[in-house]
């Protein structure tokens, strides 16, 4: 072969193990996913088990149980403390869960909780035909489209953000807002999902008070008890309304937050438009949202191909299911959160300096 045809080998050798390891990836997320509905890791962690000791710890049949067992140890997710004797009953072996492992998928409140990955592998498939039509119409798919898996996903997935940093670093990064939210202020939280944003603020700031508005139903309700499940459901208030509809009472609210929602939404200038009528004098508003870098083929981050491919099958099609939608995506850049943010017409966009691998923080305000 000619060097010119062995580096064409090489690369298509090398794309085709890159897809093949890319479904190994995808079924192994599936088997975490089997792990985590059946609470195999749960029992697991109860000590070392047997196939038919697992089986019955966690009431599933035991020829599944050791099938799933020898999976996880060849993946390198659970360990084998003791083998049978040569020939020997392969229902003797012995497998517990490392701590490692337990980290990740046993702490919904842990960083290193992975389980809503697997969450997302699993529910992803459920709205692919109306991803595939929405690409030949220019349509979209809205959020409940999508089903109730990947409702689960997202709360699951931004649930320890919230937990661990939101109020310890996020908000800290605004000592006046920090400040006034320890004196107690009032605090609208748009696209607030199933509630952990809101809960967090209100358990943090005990003086505040937070009404979470989405347009997702069975968001609401399950933020609504979520808030009572933590005890601050007299301080929290869900609706299931448009920013919009609220920004008609008027200025009321300290802070405005819209977390990890902003690039999702068909109309962004006009949600900027409505937080910023929804300020009281002297508010702010402030926005997480991806940590988008421009355009870069042969990327070798992988969270901007992350974003890229979540934004193909998800955020771009949620985004352009109502219409006149500005089709952001996920990769929403600085300059365009600023156009976005001039148009809506405030003077002051402020990339907070707060070091995180996923997200950017922004505060907007208008004096």
């Amino acid at each position: 072969m000619t060097t010119t045809e062995d580096s064409l080998e090489s690369a298509i050798g090398a794309l085709a193990e890159r897809v093949v390891m890319a479904a190994v990836g995808n079924l192994e997320l599936l088997t975490i996913e089997l792990g985590h509905r059946l609470g195999l890791y749960g029992a697991l962690a109860e000590g070392p088990a047997t196939p038919p000791e697992l089986a019955a710890r966690a009431g599933i049949d035991a020829r599944y149980a050791r099938e799933w067992l020898e999976q996880q140890a060849t993946s390198g997710f659970v360990s084998v403390d003791a083998e049978p004797v040569a020939g020997g009953d392969p229902d003797q072996r012995v497998f517990s869960l490392p701590v490692a492992t337990q980290a990740c998928v046993l702490d919904p409140d842990s960083l290193a909780y992975v389980v809503p990955m697997a969450t997302l592998a699993a529910a992803a498939p459920h709205a692919f035909d109306r991803v595939v039509a929405a690409y030949r119409t220019g349509g979209g798919v809205d959020f409940g489209g999508y089903g109730e898996g990947v409702r689960i996903f997202q709360a699951a997935a931004n649930r320890p953000q919230f937990v661990n940093l939101l109020a310890s670093t996020w908000i800290p990064a605004m000592p006046d807002v920090a400040a006034l939210l320890e004196r107690g202020a009032h605090v609208a939280d748009l696209g607030c999902g199933c509630g952990w944003s809101s809960v967090i603020l209100a358990e943090a700031y005990p003086s505040s008070t937070v009404d979470g508005f989405d347009l997702d139903e069975p968001s609401i309700e399950d933020a609504r008890r979520l808030a009572k499940e933590h005890g601050v459901a007299d301080r929290v208030r869900f609706e299931a309304r448009n920013a919009a509809d609220v920004a008609k009472a008027g200025g009321q609210y300290d802070l405005v937050c819209i977390f990890e929602a902003l690039h999702d939404m068909a109309r962004p200038v006009e949600v900027l438009a409505a937080a910023k009528q929804l300020l009281a004098p002297g508010g702010s508003v402030f926005i997480v949202d991806e940590r988008a870098e421009p355009f870069q083929p042969d990327n070798p981050d992988p969270l901007q191909r992350l974003f890229y491919a979540a934004s193909v099958v998800h955020c771009l099609p949620v985004g352009r299911s109502e219409s006149h939608s500005a089709a952001t995506g996920t990769l929403m850049q600085v300059a365009t959160l600023e156009s976005y943010a001039a148009e809506a017409g405030f003077r002051d966009v402020e990339v907070l300096p707060i070091d995180h691998d996923m997200f950017r923080f922004y505060r907007l305000r208008t004096d």
